[in-house]
């Protein structure tokens, strides 16, 4: 039997050999197929038709991190949901796979270790064969599933992880799990008890109910009511190998045509016999239409499926399905106006030395290290427009969501429906059909956040990276990887140019720029020779000794902020930190309102009149007694945006004030709706948290405010300077874009601190002097490699007792480099798991990650609990 390794998207689990039947072609690398992995029918796609010298794991066997969660009961979605989900064959499944979709219940799991050094001498029952091939051709181009490899391998993760972190949505068919009550259950019902008895009193209506969870009793309570044969379950599959949208199209037959054509128009459908009146107009609709009209279309004009129906059945008419793309772009926006613009000598310089590496077609990095305002996009887009021309594509990532809507119009303006967008702000639909025109080769720019960088694009000639320091490239989640360092491998897998782009780039680009690793390509001034921002340090100290404790807004910031409007102009004021008040205090107890699942307080919402979570999203009304002493007496301590929004609001009552945090743009296309209006003038004052400081382009903002510049200061990370100077020196680098100078006004209690100091002058090179020399001093990224362990467990006793027995077996690999902890994490106790943390330090990235993988390969169950993120950009 032939035998190919596939990934499934399972966290944590190694490649699969599954067997091909011989009535099957060989599938290439790439393609998804349909295999069985323990009770489940699941897709999978191809990396390999051999094995890797190490060997991968048996087909179906157990995957790590593939058990229930322990819970009480078995959890069913409703009914009603699932009658609209119930999947068949007919939801775009290949014929081939109809008659599989039900009894797959004799697959198990086997040993969750078990490897296959020499497949090929295994017996043929042991390898398990492929169900169905889903593709004709290769469903992700092959330097996509290298790439793939190489994030399952840098980042230490499971090549299934990986690899679903590369498709599009909608991309996946597995099995489901239904169960439904038999006639012997039903009369069973009143004599169970326990798990048993719950089961089936929620199965009593005698519809199927998707299982959406199970715990260890909810577990074997369902698999013993199945055996006693009080339940059936079922395992159908979900899903379509195609997820196109498409139209059912009425259009004429030959026949049809010739009886419209054969004489006049109204005297042929008059003269037709067995024709109704409305017969005779969908033929006089459909003459004119000869790519034919959708059957909605018709419906709406009173023309039903019965009419179409009766002229299908006298051959007059034909039916076909056209697909249609969802199509997500808005140009409307104000936002999307470009102009041509004349470089100024340095950026014609600049862009002269991108030119010569971009010509050169091979791998090059380089570090596009421009202040605020200095014109970096333009440089984009007519280095785009280079690389284009010589037949290759472009890919251009940015930081955030907000962001992409006003990048994608700008570069959409200059080159047309060239370009598809990639974000997870746009619908499952949205997305699937941009990814299958970067597939198909129908575009050659791609826009997108991270996740963009993974876009099947073809002939791959320049990557674009803008605000390259930025956190949102790193995923917080499996796989943990940075979308800057993933977009320069892949520059380099293809010869491509690389471009990183910021006025505050991260230590570790800078440094490489310094090294000769990156070219380093400098814009020390503005267009037009706009001086920078004028930025004022209010002491808040002497600010809370005039005024009391509960001080906002400064005198000075009033002062200014009244001003600005006079004059009418636009006003930004940031704060990095959402919500009304950041704890709920009891003055007579001292009780705070905690989170019952993490060790932190809760954040108070005002306007939802609720105190919520910000880890995991836990929310209850805000109480007008202490939960613990009964007392009235309670106190919302601290601020965030919301509060500062009604600040604003109070003081200049005649200014049009909006926010912008995750509270007020969960509704779709409400960040764009809203930076237009500002864009357009429509608003005075924008508050917001950092979405606002960092790639937008407003000329009449001329005073930016920023409230408790040292917020994250305080913050038990290494990083916590650097990213407080990033943003700050961004946010001011909003205001004087216009005509008018721009000023800068920060509030904080440490305005001694280098990264204040350093941001308020946009010095960044004297802010790389003295964070790098602190780096080196206590041996922190860039000056070695960092990976950040998290054991998670019920007891902090167990998360501290195996994160100390994973340390003792890291270090006794006996390679050179440090092993810190294990030490309650700062965050202890998130989302009800109690966390230890441990960080292993070096110079052998390979080895670092090899001693750890081998350590938790050797404690399979603690490495279920255990987040491993390697290069982190947050130590929490």
């Amino acid at each position: 039997m032939r035998l190919v390794r596939v990934a499934v998207p399972v966290p944590a689990l190694d490649a699969l050999t599954y067997g091909v039947p011989d009535t099957f072609r060989e599938p290439t690398v790439g393609t998804r197929v349909l295999v069985p992995l323990g009770k489940r029918i699941m897709t999978g796609l191809v990396i390999g038709s051999s094995l890797s010298e190490t060997g991968v794991r048996d087909s179906g066997l157990g995957a790590r991190g593939s058990t229930f969660e322990p819970s009480e009961t078995a959890v069913f979605e409703s009914e009603t949901t699932c009658a609209t989900r119930t999947p068949t064959a007919k939801r775009g499944i290949p014929d081939s796979t109809s008659h599989r979709t039900t009894e797959l219940r004799s697959h198990r799991f086997g040993s969750a270790e078990s490897r296959t050094p020499n497949p090929e001498s295994r017996q043929a029952s042991e390898i398990k064969p492929i169900v169905d091939i889903l593709d004709p051709d290769p469903f992700l181009p092959d330097d996509v599933v290298k790439l793939a490899a190489w994030v399952a391998e840098y980042y230490a993760c499971g090549i299934g992880a990986a690899i679903a972190a590369t498709m599009p949505p909608r991309a996946w068919i597995e099995t489901e799990r239904y169960a439904q009550i038999t006639e012997r259950g039903h009369g069973a019902m009143l004599t169970e008890r326990g798990h048993r008895r719950a089961i089936l009193e929620r199965l009593g209506a005698g519809k199927p109910v998707r299982i959406v969870a199970a715990g260890r009793g909810g577990h074997t309570a369902l698999m013993t009511l199945e055996r006693d044969g009080l339940i059936t379950i079922t395992n159908p599959l979900k899903g379509t190998s195609d997820a196109s949208r498409t139209v059912r199209l009425a259009m004429l037959t030959a026949e049809g045509q010739d009886i419209v054509d054969s004489v006049g128009k109204s005297t042929a459908i008059e003269a037709a016999p067995r024709l109704g009146a409305r017969q005779r107009e969908a033929l006089d609709l459909l003459q004119g239409a000869p790519d034919g009209i959708d059957s909605g279309t018709l419906a709406q004009r009173g023309i039903g499926a019965a009419t179409l129906a009766r002229l299908k059945a006298l051959g007059l008419v034909t039916f076909v399905r056209r697909r249609i793309e969802r199509d997500p772009h808005d140009l409307e926006s104000p936002l999307a106006a470009t102009a041509q613009l004349t470089l100024t000598p340095q950026q014609a310089v600049a862009l002269g030395r991108l030119f010569e590496l971009a010509e050169a077609r091979t791998f090059h990095t380089a570090l596009l290290h421009g202040v605020t305002g200095s014109g970096k996009t333009e440089i984009y887009l007519r280095l785009a427009a280079k690389v284009r021309s010589q037949q290759r594509g472009v890919l251009i990532l940015v930081p955030e969501i907000a962001l992409t809507p006003a990048v994608a119009a700008v570069v959409r303006n200059a080159f047309g429906d060239a370009v598809a967008i990639q974000h997870s702000g746009l619908s499952d639909g949205e997305r699937h059909d941009q990814w299958q025109r970067i597939r198909r080769g129908d575009v050659d720019v791609v826009v997108g956040t991270r996740s963009a960088v993974f876009a099947p694009l073809r002939a791959l000639g320049l990557v674009i990276v803008d605000e390259e320091h930025d956190a949102s490239y790193k995923q917080d989640e499996t796989p943990r990887y940075n979308g800057r360092d993933v977009a320069i491998i892949r520059g380099r897998h293809a010869d491509a140019l690389v471009v990183l782009g910021s006025a505050t780039p991260s230590l570790e680009s800078y440094q490489n720029a310094q090294n000769g690793r990156y070219a380093l390509v400098t814009l020390d001034r503005r267009i037009l020779d706009r001086p920078l921002a004028d930025v004022r340090v209010v002491d808040m100290r002497q600010e809370y000794a005039a005024a009391g404790p509960d001080l906002i807004l400064s005198s000075v910031l009033c002062d200014a902020i009244t001003r600005r409007l006079e004059a009418r102009e636009q006003v930004m004021v940031l704060l990095n930190r959402r919500g009304f008040a950041t704890s709920v205090i009891c003055r007579q107890c001292g009780a705070t309102l905690d989170c019952p699942n993490c060790s932190l307080s809760l954040i108070v919402h005002r306007a939802a009149r609720r105190a919520r979570c910000h880890y995991c999203n836990f929310s209850l009304p805000i109480p007008s007694v202490c939960t613990t002493c009964g007392g009235s007496f309670l106190e919302q301590v601290g601020f965030g945006t919301e509060r500062v929004e009604g600040e604003i609001v109070e003081k200049f009552p005649g200014a049009r004030v909006a926010r912008v945090d995750r509270d007020t743009i969960r509704k779709r296309g409400a960040i764009s709706s809203l930076l237009a209006r500002f864009a357009a003038g429509d608003l005075d004052v924008l508050v917001g948290t950092q979405m606002i400081a960092k790639g937008h382009d407003f000329p009449r903002v001329t005073l930016v405010g920023v409230i408790s510049a040292d917020v994250g200061l305080g913050i038990a990370d290494f990083r916590a300077a650097e990213r407080t100077f990033q943003l700050l020196t961004q946010v001011a680098g909003r205001a004087g874009r216009g005509h008018v100078r721009g000023e800068a006004i920060v509030q904080t209690l440490f305005p001694n601190h280098y990264s204040i100091r350093h941001a308020c002058r946009q010095d960044y090179g004297a802010f790389f002097s003295d964070e790098i020399a602190f780096r080196r001093a206590m041996r922190y990224p860039p000056a070695v490699a960092l990976i950040n362990a998290v054991v998670k467990a019920r007891t902090f006793d167990t998360a501290m007792q195996d994160a100390a027995d994973l340390i003792r077996r890291v270090r006794s690999s006996g390679d050179p480099y440090r092993v810190l902890g294990p030490a309650p994490a700062p965050l202890s106790r998130l989302k009800g798991e109690h966390r230890a943390q441990f960080f292993i330090k070096g110079t052998n990235r390979r080895g670092m990650r090899e001693a750890l993988r081998q350590a938790l390969a050797s404690r399979p169950e603690v490495a279920r609990r255990t987040m491993v993120d390697v290069d982190p950009l947050n130590v929490l």
